[in-house]
Formats: C-alpha cells, structure tokens, sequence
C-alpha cells in the first residue's frame, strides 16, 4: 500500500473515501460506517451516562507515512483546522529518508496501591517485597486470559514516601497488559491485593488505581530530514538556515516549560486526533505525556538536532498506553474502520505509529514557525470556516476564501463585504 497520494486533497469526499477504501482495503461494512452516523444514540447509551444524542467529528486521513518500512495511512479525527495537512507535510518530509523508525519497550502499566497509617513503613516494605512471589500469584489469579496470551503481573515494587500527612508505603503492580491498554486489568488486580498488603504492612490501603505515568511504555520515533527539503521560497530562507531555525526552536522547548507547553500540544495534537479516530482513551495518554515531560522539570518531548552530514535528526521520546484489544472501539463502528485502515497487529505497533504521528505534526508545526509563521498556513486553510461563518452561501465559499487569502485579510467582516460583492 502506498500512502504517497499526490492531490487527494484536491478530491472530494465520496473519491477520497474510495481512494483509501482501495488501498487500504477496507470492507463495504467499513465504508458504510464512514459514510453515516457510526454510532446510534442506543449504542451510545451503553457507553456513557445521561447520553442525550451524540456528536461527530470530521474523519480525515493524513498521507505520506512510511513507518518502519510499511506505508500507512492514518486516521485522524479532530476539530482544528491545519492539523491533518500538517500531519502530512512532515511525514512527506520524512519519507525522502526512508520515513520513520520506531522502537516501544513493551506493553507495561503500573498499579499502585497506597498504604496510609503504617507504623514501621521501611520494614513494611521489606514484608511486602518479602511476600512477592504469592501476591505476583494473586494478582495473576485476577485474569487468567490475560496470563494466557503471554501476559499478567511480573513485578512488585514498593515505595516510601515521605508526605505532609506522613509516611505512606505504596506498592507498584508491573504487569505487561499485551496488546490492551490495561486499565480494567490493573486496576483489578489492586484491587484483589488490597487486603494482603494491608495484612503485610499493618495500615489502611486507600487508593488502588493504575498510573497513568506509563514511563515502562515507552514509544520513541526519529527521521531524519535533508535540508533542501526544508527550504522556504514565500519567506526566502534556505534550508540550512530553517534547519537551524528549528533545532533553536527545539532547544528553546527543552530549556522553557512556557515554550514546551505549546511545543508538546502541538505533538498531542497529533496523537490525539489518531486516538479519538479509533475511539481510545487519549486522556489517558495526555496525562501521561506530560507528567513524563514533567519528570525532570517540563521540557520538550521531542529533540532537533544537526547530524554529522548536515541533515535535521529528529526524534520522540513519549509513554503511550493504547490498546488494540478491549475498549470502547468495538462500539463504534467508524472506529473500527478506523483501525482498519490503520491495520496495526499489536499495541506495540499502534504504539510506535502514534510517536511517528506526533514527530511529523511536531516537525510541520516547528518549520512554519520558524519560517513563514503559524497563522499564515493555518489562516489559509482556516478561510473557508471564516466566509461560511460571514454567510456565504456554498457556491460562494471557495471564491470568499480565495480572495481573503489573497488579500492577505481573513476577517469575518472582510467575507462579508466579499460575499456582498460577489453576490452582485
């Protein structure tokens, strides 16, 4: 399958639907499900409380991903304009040096369960780690299948923790959750130890839940990028010089947290908008983002840097807790086709695709910063919204649009005088 589709964004809808019907292969259920509303108000009931009705995002596909050597198109479904282009851009960029490498360190999450009130808590947590091999037993007693498909609990870690309400000793729960995200998982096996760990340390368990600090699922991605194909004729800057430009840019996100608070969301939003397209939990994956940026004060989670032949080397270092398995996404009938287009065969997999996603939107975002600006690209794209909002009737949007571009001036108030002009 070849993700390189020059002009698909000049198609419309009905020929890009069949265009990655074609190539990715996707089942007349899977198109249908595009096509409508995927998920009725009965099923959406089942999902979440107080359900009312449901709401629909756009469902677009970014092109140009070549990821360990395999095209894929991604699925992205998100409300900001210039994120699925951009998302394009860099993986085009990319592609020129063979796309994306990737590299996940397994699919581990970690259970924690808090113990208050302890009254010897460092020898608390030597009977803890003491009894190990049976509560590694219980909690695997907890999900039998999982433990079957290669999975299950395979580590006890204990932790003191000094706080303003004093000493509390907190087990971890390592447990490689295979290709689900894990949360029912984990979770229940703490819940199963609470009373043996209350037994071992003579306090009160409390809180037992997972973390979202999936800092042993660990997905990192790198590319690397020519400099002519950086270069910026609107803004007359050569290459070399934008590739400086975005390694400051990216030294400046690692030594600001003000910087990289907008550097990483323009990463998430990527990986968000590939998560919400397959109907995954990308709460969960912001939390953990940045609580791992957060670990040595924030910073960035992504490194530009100059290699020995001149070229950008860029890279992404982030914990992504996903899942193929389980979830919401059999609900939802587009999120499966979704994932069908995706075609991924592991959480590992989908793992690395999402830090690939999140470097390319990164890198797009970084050179027109450095370049051209941000609004210039994304006010473009951001035109038509601008004139249907003035009021311009359909078969006027593209001629307000265009103009304003032109003009340099996209206002509501400009459309408007536009769409007065043009009606004439």
């Amino acid at each position: 399958m070849d993700s390189r589709i020059p002009g698909f964004y000049k198609q419309d809808i009905d020929e890009r639907r069949h265009t990655v019907a074609d190539r990715a292969n996707l089942s007349d259920e899977a198109v249908a499900a595009v096509e409508g509303r995927g998920l009725d108000p009965v099923r959406a009931d089942t999902i979440s409380e107080n359900v009312i009705g449901t709401l629909e995002y756009p469902l677009s596909i970014a092109t140009n991903f070549r990821i360990d050597g395999v095209d894929r198109l991604i699925p992205m479904a998100i409300e900001e304009t210039s994120v699925v282009a951009a998302a394009s851009y860099g993986a085009r960029m990319a592609r020129e040096r063979g796309g994306f490498t990737t590299q996940v360190t397994g699919p581990h999450m970690i259970a924690q369960i808090q113990a208050v009130d302890v009254a010897d808590p460092f020898a608390a947590k030597q009977r803890v780690l003491d009894a190990q091999a049976d509560l590694v037993d219980l909690a695997n007693d907890q999900d039998p299948v999982l433990v079957e498909h290669g999975g299950g609990c395979e580590d006890v870690q204990v932790r003191v923790l000094d706080t303003d309400r004093g000493p509390m000793v907190v087990t971890h729960l390592v447990v490689n959750v295979q290709d689900a995200m894990g949360g029912n998982a984990v979770n229940s096996m703490a819940e199963a130890l609470a009373p043996d760990i209350e037994a071992l340390t003579g306090g009160t368990v409390e809180l037992r839940i997972l973390s979202n600090l999936a800092d042993r699922r660990i997905a990192r991605a790198r590319c690397t990028v020519p400099p002519e194909l950086l270069t910026d004729d609107d803004a007359e800057l050569e290459g070399t010089a934008v590739r400086d430009r975005i390694a400051d840019a990216g030294a400046f996100a690692e030594a600001d947290p003000y910087r990289a608070a907008t550097h990483n969301k323009g990463i998430m939003n990527g990986i968000d908008a590939v998560t919400t397209a397959t109907f995954n939990d990308w709460r969960a994956i912001e939390a953990g983002a940045h609580a791992y940026a957060a670990l040595d004060g924030y910073s960035s989670l992504s490194n530009y840097e100059v290699d020995a032949d001149g070229n950008l080397a860029c890279s992404i270092e982030l914990p992504i807790q996903i899942g193929t398995v389980g979830g919401a996404t059999q609900l939802q009938p587009v999120a499966g086709a979704a994932m069908d287009v995706l075609d991924v065969d592991s959480a590992d997999e989908f793992a690395g695709i999402l830090a690939a996603v999140g470097l390319a939107q990164n890198l797009a975002g970084l050179r027109a910063l450095v370049s051209e600006g941000i609004q210039h690209g994304h006010m473009s794209l951001h035109a038509k919204n601008i004139a249907i909002q003035a009021g311009a009737p359909s078969h006027l949007v593209d001629d307000v649009a265009e103009r304003m571009v032109e003009e340099d001036a996209i206002r509501e108030d400009r459309a408007a005088e536009l769409v007065d002009e043009l009606s004439e």
